[in-house]
C-alpha cells in the first residue's frame, strides 16, 4: 500500500516556487513597465531594475565561483547565495508597493511588511526542500531585502489612480504560475556556465567542500598502517 504524501512537504514545494526568477521577473517587469509608461517614473523603474540586476549578478557570481572553482565555506556550509530567497526578497516588496500605489499609506506599508514575511517563508522553504543550507538561504534573503530596502527608500510619494487590472494581474500571476510554469532551469544554466568558464569536466559539489575540510582519518592503532607490523609485546622474566 502506498503511503500518503506528506501535505507539509507539498506545501513547502509549492511555496518555494514563488522564488523562481521565471515567475517573479516577468511580473516585476510588467509592474516596472507600467510605472515607466503609465506613471511617468522611468528613472525610478530603471533604478529598481538596476538594483535587481546587481543582486542577481552577485548571486550568479557566487554560484559560479563555487561550482567552477570550489570557492565556498565549509564552516558555514556555504556554496552560494540562494537565488530563490534573493529574488523573493527583492521582488515581493516592490510588487506590493506598486500594487497598492495610490491606496492608504498604512495599508501599503502593511502590504510591504507582509511581502517581506512571505519572502522569509520562501527562504525557509529552501531548507525544507533540501536545496540550500541555512547560511545560503539567510544570506540570499538579506541580499534581496537590501535591494528592496534601498529601492523603497528612494521611492517618491506617488498619488496615482492605479488601474485595477494591474494588481489583479500580479495576484493572478502569483497564484497561477507556480502551478503551471515549467520546472526552472536556472540551476542547470549555472552548471553549464560554470563548466564553460572553468573548463572542468564536472562542477564542485557540497560533498567536495566538506571533504576538503575533514582531517585524514587515522586508525586507532597507528602501527597497523599499511607496510608496518605491530611490535611484539615485551616478554617478562619467568617467576
Amino acid at each position: 500500500m502506498l503511503e500518503n504524501p506528506d501535505p507539509s512537504a507539498a506545501t513547502w514545494a509549492l511555496l518555494t516556487r514563488l522564488g523562481e526568477a521565471q515567475i517573479l521577473v516577468p511580473l516585476l517587469l510588467a509592474a516596472m513597465l507600467w510605472l515607466w509608461l503609465g506613471a511617468g517614473q522611468g528613472r525610478l523603474a530603471l533604478r529598481w531594475l538596476a538594483g535587481l540586476a546587481l543582486v542577481a549578478g552577485l548571486t550568479a557570481l557566487s554560484k559560479v565561483a563555487f561550482m567552477g572553482w570550489g570557492h565556498g565555506s565549509a564552516r558555514w556550509d556555504f556554496t552560494g547565495f540562494s537565488g530563490h530567497a534573493m529574488f523573493a526578497a527583492a521582488c515581493f516588496p516592490l510588487l506590493a508597493w506598486v500594487a497598492l500605489l495610490g491606496r492608504d499609506k498604512l495599508m501599503q506599508k502593511l502590504a510591504v511588511i507582509a511581502s517581506f514575511v512571505l519572502a522569509a517563508l520562501v527562504a525557509y522553504s529552501r531548507l525544507e526542500v533540501h536545496a540550500h543550507s541555512a547560511s545560503e538561504s539567510a544570506s540570499g534573503f538579506a541580499l534581496g531585502a537590501l535591494a528592496s530596502f534601498m529601492a523603497l527608500r528612494c521611492a517618491p510619494a506617488l498619488r496615482l489612480a492605479l488601474p485595477l487590472w494591474l494588481p489583479a494581474a500580479l495576484a493572478a500571476g502569483l497564484l497561477i504560475l507556480p502551478l503551471s510554469a515549467p520546472r526552472s532551469r536556472s540551476h542547470d544554466l549555472m552548471v553549464e556556465l560554470s563548466l564553460q568558464l572553468s573548463g572542468r569536466p564536472q562542477v564542485y559539489t557540497r560533498q567536495d567542500l566538506h571533504r576538503r575540510r575533514m582531517p585524514p582519518k587515522l586508525s586507532a592503532a597507528p602501527h597497523r598502517l599499511a607496510g608496518t607490523t605491530a611490535p611484539a609485546p615485551p616478554r617478562l622474566p619467568p617467576r
